[in-house]
């Protein structure tokens, strides 16, 4: 079984996580970039975090045979913070890197006006850059915050088949469905969704146009639930070709938009900026 986590926050996870998901049949990730719990307090911090996603990140996968790519962005919760905002005029530069195959994690949190600004400038810049772009459904009215973001797609330059809504679940997929938008669904051990509703969820709505990720953050969360969904599709009587569509073929697709997507692993190396993943002597 070959599994793509489409959504994975690995800078919260230690190394073992990385084997861990090897051994379950993860061989390859996006990270997209959001908040980190401890709020930012300058522009300087995001670009620290950026570069690792484009160098770290990537080392410490390729040391288990995982393919890592990322996405950039200002997160929806920190679009509220004057003191990030100028993080959007920096953007573009981060968007030429060959291993950003994505605008992300753009979207709502609370649903302000700043965070309409910053919504509409980042679909601009996917736009401007050629790529798709990762949004994020707000955890709280969540109904109200799919229309919300829908309208916002509505009026970008950018099509719906380059935009994955996120975080979706029960009340939201119809709707984010016949909007023509990717469909990405987070699973969690207590929020969001579970195996099992995910399995009810794709026997109503289908496969196609379908993402499962574990996102697997700082808070409670299992960077192995892609790899319990597949199992729990094939018990519950969906085929081999079904669980490949899902984990593996529906996000190379969409990332693939981007023409970047590069799902052979590089050779790992040795250090990263004189640094290795080794503490001590094995």
């Amino acid at each position: 079984m070959r599994i793509f986590d489409p959504h994975i926050h690995m800078t919260s996870r230690t190394t073992d996580d990385y084997r861990a998901m090897y051994d379950a049949g993860v061989r390859a990730l996006v990270e997209p970039s959001f908040w980190l719990g401890q709020p930012r307090t300058s522009p300087a911090s995001f670009f620290d975090y950026f570069d690792s996603l484009l160098g770290w990140e990537p080392f410490r996968a390729a040391q288990y045979g995982i393919a890592h790519h990322c996405t950039i962005a200002l997160n929806p919760k920190e679009a509220n913070d004057s003191r990030c905002r100028p993080v959007l005029d920096a953007l573009p530069r981060y968007l030429e890197k060959d291993n950003v195959v994505a605008v992300g994690e753009i979207g709502y949190d609370s649903m302000t006006p700043e965070e309409d600004t910053a919504l509409a400038a980042q679909l601009q810049l996917a736009a401007d850059h050629g790529l798709p772009a990762l949004v994020h459904t707000p955890h709280r009215d969540k109904l109200a915050g799919l229309h919300r973001t829908i309208d916002a797609v509505r009026e970008s330059a950018l099509a719906p088949e380059r935009i994955l809504l996120d975080h979706l679940n029960e009340t939201t997929v119809a709707a984010a469905a016949d909007s023509g938008c990717w469909l990405g669904f987070s699973i969690y051990p207590d929020t969001k969704m579970d195996e099992d509703r995910m399995v009810a969820v794709l026997r109503d709505h289908g496969t196609e146009r379908v993402l499962v990720n574990s996102a697997a953050d700082w808070g409670r969360s299992d960077p192995l639930k892609t790899r319990k969904t597949a199992d729990a599709m094939l018990a519950a009587g969906f085929t081999e070709d079904d669980v490949d569509r899902v984990l593996w073929r529906n996000p190379v697709a969409f990332y693939g938009q981007s023409g970047r997507l590069q799902l052979d692993v590089p050779p790992p190396q040795a250090l990263h900026e004189g640094n290795s993943i080794l503490r001590g002597g094995e």
